[in-house]
């Protein structure tokens, strides 16, 4: 009998729901949306897993877990197994099961989605870090012999710490550089607390020191040091910087007061505590009618954050239709369940303001409607003449993406860019033009997901590793 034909009988038990805070209550607070598995719900989920033979989630993880093994353990309580076996391949398991895009990776392929719900593969490798990081015993996984190389990896984020975890345990030493004040990079400063726990990431950083990387941060790699000079110390150096500039609309009235780029208005309340002013020193305009521009998951996370610092209301305008919005669709539910006000099809023309005073008031929008697919194979909005339209508005967040920071690479002679900026990398590899120095997630490919950074990550230490042990 095939696999598709054995999962309806595994569908007779449903997908396992985690509770959530209720819509209202969660929409004025920054604590976590939702509460996790309990062991007695995580053991009932990891039931619904068939155990295929040819398990085709594992060929959607960018980080190679094997994913079977780990739920087979959470069904027979093993909890401590399971997260072993995600430590294998993923020193991030309580980050990436909060906000991996499953639905389009490994539960997109699971085979007991064929004919239902998937396996709730993200919640149970939540629930695995969790347990541990709560009950668990202190217990580390296991590390090589010391090789005697040293790598300097540079920038805390998504990738760069999937290359730490991976060549700390393959008995390489490990110095992490920093710009920020902590780790995490994007984690830490792009993603709100209410969707990813700043105590998650440090804990999760912590268990790379505890392997015995070394973090160091406020260190700017290309004011404070070159890769150069890292490179006189080191025997490689990985650069994993992220694409932290940011891109605006380019429209009229960009300079009034309430208009910011999403990374500014999302590190400002993630990392810089803004929603807690005065008590921690960073104002930030707490807008009563704030709209944000852009359709994905950042976007989702700017309009949230309206809500939660006292908006009226929250507006996501976006170009293009309800069906094309790129944010995961559980970000999209969220944001309409508390209260996010969609104007789609819908293109700002101009920022309207206040000259006396410089601040923000409104913008003038031009409805859309689609028309035929463009490069991206999503169809093209066009502009329906004669009905532009004004909303109200003191806030604006610009989330349509970002751009490369040019300070490390306009210090680092030797690396190849792209017209865009970004450091060309053998995407399989990660190797760049300059030698004995590798690259990866958004520096190489512009702004991603995690995992997709991660992903990287893995595919660089697997080449360094290479590289230190067996030359080029």
């Amino acid at each position: 009998m095939s696999e598709e034909a054995k999962a309806p009988k595994k569908e007779k038990i449903p997908r396992q729901k985690m509770a959530e805070q209720e819509a209202k209550v969660r929409a004025r607070n920054f604590e976590e949306v939702p509460f996790g598995y309990t062991p007695e719900l995580a053991m009932k989920e990891a039931e619904r897993c068939i155990q295929c033979k040819d398990p085709r989630c594992k060929q959607g993880c960018p980080v190679e877990i094997d994913i079977p093994k780990f739920i087979g353990q959470i069904k027979e309580g093993d909890f401590e197994g399971s997260i072993r076996t995600l430590w294998e391949k993923n020193s991030l398991p309580a980050v990436c099961g909060r906000v991996c895009p499953q639905e389009v990776q490994c539960e997109g392929l699971c085979v007991v989605g064929k004919k239902g719900e998937p396996v709730a593969i993200g919640n149970l490798e939540r629930f695995a870090a969790d347990h541990q990081r709560l009950h668990g015993r202190d217990v580390l996984p296991p590390k090589a012999d010391p090789t005697g190389k040293k790598v300097a990896v540079v920038g805390a984020g998504p990738a760069g710490l999937t290359v730490a975890g991976d060549l700390i345990l393959k008995g390489h030493e490990v110095h992490i550089f920093e710009a920020l004040h902590g780790p995490g990079g994007v984690l830490l400063y792009g993603i709100p607390e209410f969707r990813l726990p700043k105590a998650i990431v440090a804990q999760e950083c912590n268990f790379l020191e505890r392997l015995g990387a070394t973090i160091e941060v406020n260190a700017v790699i290309g004011r404070s040091e070159t890769v150069d000079e890292l490179l006189e110390r080191f025997d490689a150096v990985f650069l994993g910087v992220g694409a932290g500039l940011p891109v605006f609309l380019n429209i009229p009235g960009e300079h009034f007061i309430g208009v910011y780029s999403a990374n500014e208005y999302l590190t400002r309340s993630n990392l810089m505590k803004a929603y807690e002013f005065p008590i921690y020193d960073t104002p930030i305009v707490k807008g009563k009618n704030v709209a944000t521009f852009g359709g994905g998951n950042v976007a989702m996370d700017g309009a949230r954050t309206a809500l939660r610092l006292g908006a009226d209301h929250s507006y996501i305008i976006y170009r293009r239709s309800h069906d094309e919005l790129p944010a995961r669709s559980a970000e999209v539910h969220h944001a309409e369940e508390e209260g996010v006000e969609f104007l789609l099809l819908t293109n700002p023309l101009r920022f309207l303001g206040d000259e006396a005073t410089g601040r923000l008031t409104g913008v003038e929008c031009l409805r859309q409607e689609l028309g035929e697919p463009d490069a991206s194979g999503r169809r093209r909005p066009v502009p329906i003449p004669g009905s532009e339209f004004i909303v109200e508005i003191d806030t604006a967040v610009i989330s349509i993406g970002s751009g490369s920071n040019p300070l490390l690479t306009k210090s680092t002679p030797g690396l190849a860019l792209n017209k865009w900026g970004y450091i060309v990398a053998d995407l399989k590899t990660g190797k760049t033009m300059k030698p004995r120095v590798w690259a990866g997630g958004d520096i190489v490919t512009g702004s991603a997901t995690v995992i997709l950074a991660m992903g990287a990550g893995r595919l660089a230490s697997n080449s360094i590793h290479d590289y230190l042990t067996m030359g080029w």
